[in-house]
């Protein structure tokens, strides 16, 4: 295994742009642009501008990378493609979160850039060495994605932080927020769904090739800060622990049928109702107790609403997604700038992403 180039540090945010300094660092030592994707009130270039850019936020002069912040205007506002698995789902099954479109619109810039290695990065993850990336990058030559393992803060979903949190032994798999791809051979795409991380991951017999290496530091957050945070992932959480089932016991996705489900979903209420049963026996202190207890209940609430048909319905959607995503991009010509491909994928009627760039 050979260390190889990063062509691009690729962050979707939504927080202050001081949280990006981490990621400026490791740009500047690896020698790659960082691409910043920003959208909500705390973040975007108008924050960057508006603060003198990043190295007026930190005091350090001449930070020595090159960074480029696009502020993002939905995925309404682009010509990719229009996803099944979004339009499918009831109203209180969508997601008010930007991070899958954002990751899609990166994974478009990249094809259309030819940038074949890219490392996607979230903004509460802190890289110790950068080495690390620089040996995940080399293993993009046999392997279509390199996830970095996350020390620390456990990065789960909020039923799998109370399990742990009652003394179940959980582990985590790697996503996102610490991952390497490579954009050539690799043709997949982020559906707008908690786990999305996961899906990206998946082809119809398993998982596309995949090795681990090196270490990453999530920040600490409060996992049942509200309940609104279990409620909106368990629909994910469902698919991806029911799907990794089946590739745990041998089988593929193919096994995945109305009869899976049925038995899934049984077995994840008395997963849920368990810990819930746990926690109110645990030794905790009891505000947080109280939480956990809370954001348990909002899981099985949501879980009630959950069917089978839902289940398969959206695999099937899925599938025919992973098909538009692989046309789209399979006709993206290259561009010469990444204002230019931004223009590109900018829908009728839309202004052009605002771009602000910071020299090295």
């Amino acid at each position: 295994m050979s260390d190889a180039t990063i062509n691009a540090i690729i962050v979707p945010t939504v927080r202050h742009p001081h949280h990006l300094l981490p990621a400026v660092r490791l740009a500047r030592q690896l020698r790659c642009p960082l691409l910043a994707i920003c959208s909500g009130k705390y973040t975007g270039t108008g924050q960057i501008t508006a603060s003198g850019g990043l190295s007026g936020l930190s005091g350090l002069g001449g930070l020595g990378a090159e960074v480029i912040a696009v502020d993002f205007a939905g995925s309404r506002a682009l010509t990719l493609p229009r996803f099944e698995t979004s339009s499918i789902l009831p109203p209180r099954f969508r997601r008010k979160t930007d991070t899958a479109a954002k990751r899609n619109l990166s994974l478009a810039l990249a094809r259309m850039l030819g940038w074949e290695r890219i490392v996607f990065l979230d903004d509460d993850i802190e890289v110790g060495a950068p080495d690390d990336l620089r040996r995940a990058a080399g293993l993009l030559d046999t392997f279509s994605a390199v996830g970095l393992f996350v020390g620390g803060f456990p990065d789960n979903s909020v039923v799998c932080h109370a399990y742990r949190a009652v003394g179940g032994a959980q582990e985590s798999f790697v996503g996102g927020g610490a991952l390497a791809v490579e954009t050539v051979r690799n043709v997949s795409f982020f559906p707008d769904i908690y786990n999305e991380d996961w899906f990206y991951l998946l082809e119809a017999d398993g998982l596309r090739p995949l090795a681990v290496t090196g270490v990453v530091t999530q920040v600490p957050y409060d996992p049942f800060r509200t309940p609104d945070r279990a409620r909106n992932e368990e629909f994910g959480d469902v698919l991806a622990e029911g799907i990794f089932w089946l590739l745990d016991e041998g089988k593929t996705i193919d096994h995945a049928h109305l009869g899976h489900w049925k038995d899934f979903l049984a077995r994840r209420h008395r997963f849920v109702l368990g810990v819930l049963t746990r926690a109110g026996e645990a030794k905790l202190e009891p505000a947080e107790k109280r939480r956990m207890e809370e954001a348990l209940r909002a899981s099985l609430g949501r879980l009630a609403l959950i069917t089978p048909e839902m289940c398969l319905h959206y695999l099937d959607a899925w599938r025919a997604d992973l098909k538009s995503w692989r046309d789209f991009v399979e006709v993206q010509s290259p561009s010469g700038s990444i204002d230019e491909a931004l223009r590109r994928l900018t829908a009728p009627g839309y202004a052009p992403f605002t771009t602000v760039r910071l020299p090295p």
